[in-house]
């Protein structure tokens, strides 16, 4: 595996960092928490034009066709900025089901859109007291002639309300199945939750929701086939937010152990303190070369099967002891409101939930070291 990046990579993360320096500040980042579409028109044109929304879908199809390895270096300026965008619910998990298994007709109607940025996806999969895998898919798609009539209910659909069109986990006849689903359809209601990452997130209830056969996205009982391997590729882009999210907060503290006097001396020169910072980057950066090798791997055209899930295990307990230790390194101050600290330690906990949790990624690792 070569670590090193090229001169074209690098430029696209310093391009990014650039762009979210200036469109994605603290304070932009405080203003779209708990706002209801979840993201500022401003940044998403810039990432539209930048080509960041188009990174991943081919060339073929209007995107930039980079693979992974770039976009984990986006990621981690993402987790960095804390940017609230729903990049990776519309440009990296909806387009990629759609590459995956979308029809020539369903890519063309969408991919062009997603990469522009005038459409946004994003996907209807988890359910209330259900768990992560194929069984926690219960919302019936029952056939209806040519159509599906949908009915259940969705929890923690990101940007739900911004959302062009609902990619919705069924279960049909022939097994697990996804939908293209307009949210302005008879029978769809949608009920904003509040979470602890306070980004956009809905609760969607589907009543008799009637949908074309030729909104199906893949052959018949595919759909948790082609779900199960877009969220191995889409986790290592996770695990590089979390990355990128824990550094900045190392760097923050370790500016203000530099700054804060205590017994005549600066907090880091403790060596308690110090130590803890230290540990906290050896960390980071084992994260870091875990998320450039699962990418690497996958671009290879490698199995990633164990890679990916053990790199967002990794990662987003780093950022989440990361977040912890920095927090006590501040003291009180970094539970309150007016500082930021308090933001990435929210965002840490959520993520580490999010998008397959602890438990269930140390099955799928526990289940292919023991197959």
């Amino acid at each position: 595996m070569d670590l090193d990046f090229s001169d074209e990579q690098q430029m696209i993360a310093d391009m990014t960092r650039a762009m979210l320096e200036e469109h994605s500040g603290v304070q932009i980042v405080r203003d779209m928490e708990d706002d209801p579409k979840g993201y500022p028109d401003t940044l998403w044109k810039q990432m539209s034009e930048l080509g960041l929304n188009g990174l991943l879908i081919p060339e073929s199809q209007g995107g930039g066709g980079q693979t992974l390895l770039e976009a984990v270096l986006v990621y981690e300026e993402l987790g960095r900025a804390m940017a609230p965008t729903p990049h990776f619910a519309s440009c990296v998990m909806s387009a990629g089901l759609l590459m995956a298994g979308g029809s020539d007709e369903q890519k063309d109607a969408w991919l062009g859109p997603i990469a522009t940025g005038e459409a946004i996806l994003t996907p209807a999969w988890l359910e209330p007291n259900r768990g992560f895998g194929e069984p926690g898919i219960a919302l019936r798609a029952e056939a209806d002639g040519g159509d599906f009539l949908l009915s259940g209910r969705k929890r923690l659909v990101a940007y739900a309300s911004s959302a062009t069109r609902l990619i919705v986990l069924a279960r049909s006849d022939a097994g697990v199945d996804l939908f293209l689903v307009d949210p302005n359809s008879d029978g769809v209601t949608l009920k904003q939750l509040l979470s602890q990452g306070r980004e956009a997130q809905y609760q969607i209830d589907f009543d008799r929701v009637r949908v074309s056969a030729d909104d199906r996205i893949g052959a018949p009982g595919s759909g948790w086939t082609n779900w199960n391997e877009m969220m191995h590729q889409g986790i290592i882009l996770l695990a590089a937010t979390a990355i990128g999210g824990a550094n900045r907060c190392l760097e923050e503290t370790v500016e203000f152990s530099k700054q804060r006097i205590q017994f005549d001396k600066p907090l880091g020169a403790f060596q308690a303190l110090a130590h803890y910072m230290a540990d906290a980057s050896t960390q980071i950066d084992g994260g870091r070369v875990l998320v450039h090798e699962a990418a690497w791997n996958h671009t290879a055209g490698r199995d990633i099967k164990r890679f990916a899930p053990m790199t967002k295990l990794f990662c987003c307990e780093t950022y989440r002891e990361t977040t912890r230790v920095c927090a006590q390194i501040w003291g009180g101050v970094a539970f309150t409101i007016e500082y930021d600290q308090q933001m990435f330690f929210r965002r840490a906990k959520q993520l580490q939930l999010s998008w397959w949790d602890t438990p269930y990624l140390e099955e799928l690792i526990a289940a292919d070291v023991l197959d």
